[in-house]
């Protein structure tokens, strides 16, 4: 068996991959109605989204298949994926490259592959879309075309996807977004059992600044703010607009050392944005930090009720900071 060649853009593939934080996310009609479709138009048993990680294949939609992943060094996408185009296996039995690979000698019993690369916006190939048959097929020209417009199509789903899940004027992800990717944070850390820190942040006195000054500075006002947030967090935090002037950043594996350490910096980039300002105002802030505890916080709905609750007694309490 012939294992696929690790391409040399591998460590930004990934990064792109995992900046979707689309691995192991629920099954979705956008992708599934795909997979249906390609199994319909090529009459074949098993038609994928499959995206390569580090080690695994794992696909977001799978038709006519059980396994939801597959290791990476049998897989036929990982060498999909290191090509420009199709990648196309008539006889995997009669190709000494797959002909004593387990996906081929026991289930699924891989006999014909097509796959074609799905690419990011920045060029970055995540996986495939493909398809797989039982027996030898050919494959033409007609087919080939037919199966890169339907990666085509995946790519679009992805695409929008992402932006159905940021916010249009920061940038960062919005209130879907955020559910989607805590909503996995707090899935690993209930396995894991490793910390979860919610800090849940409101701006003060934000109306007045729209009020007078127009939405065009409060817009810039935001802007920065999220942005602050971002600058001051670390690469495996989470940082969100709900909307409106409530953002929230989720601290994954960080001890309260850690989470005041942050908001100090956050504290010290608002004051320096504030020493900059000549329109006669200040941003301020409150906010809560919660915790979170499984056995107290059902779901992530309770973790931002609770954090929420501390934010606003530190606001009547006059702790504007």
């Amino acid at each position: 068996m012939q294992s696929a060649a690790i391409p040399d853009n591998d460590t930004r593939r990934l990064e792109t991959l995992r900046s979707l934080n689309i691995l192991d996310s629920k099954p979705e009609e956008r992708f599934d109605r795909l997979t249906r479709l390609a199994m319909h138009v090529f009459d074949v048993p098993i038609a994928l989204v499959s995206l390569v990680d580090t080690d695994r294949q794992w696909f977001k939609s799978r038709q006519g298949l059980d396994a939801t992943e597959t290791p990476r060094d049998i897989s036929f996408c990982g060498h999909a994926i290191t090509g420009e185009g199709a990648f196309v296996v008539e006889d995997a039995s009669a190709d000494s490259r797959f002909a004593d690979n387990p996906l081929v000698t026991s289930d699924p019993g891989v006999r014909f592959y097509a796959g074609y690369p799905i690419r990011y916006l920045d060029g970055n190939v995540l996986g495939t879309v493909c398809i797989i048959d039982h027996k030898p097929r050919q494959f033409g020209s007609r087919d080939l075309l037919i199966l890169q417009d339907l990666a085509t199509l995946v790519e679009h789903e992805m695409q929008a996807m992402e932006m159905a899940t940021l916010d249009e004027l920061t940038a960062i992800n919005n209130r879907r977004g955020f559910f989607i990717i805590a909503g996995q944070a707090l899935r690993m850390s209930r396995r894991k059992d490793f910390p979860l820190t919610l800090v849940f942040i409101d701006l003060n006195r934000f109306k007045p600044i729209n009020d007078r000054f127009g939405h065009a500075e409060g817009d810039r006002v935001l802007k920065f703010f999220a942005g602050a947030l971002l600058e001051v967090s670390r690469d495996s935090d989470i940082v969100a607009r709900l909307g409106g002037d409530e953002f929230v950043l989720l601290l994954n594996d960080a001890n309260d050392d850690e989470v005041k350490t942050v908001m100090a910096r956050f504290r010290e980039a608002v004051g320096e944005y504030n020493r900059g300002l000549e329109l006669g105002y200040a941003v301020a802030f409150s906010y809560g930090v919660v915790r979170y505890n499984a056995a107290r916080h059902e779901d992530l709905d309770a973790l931002l009720a609770e954090g929420d609750a501390l934010m606003y007694q530190r606001k009547r309490g006059g702790d504007h900071r």
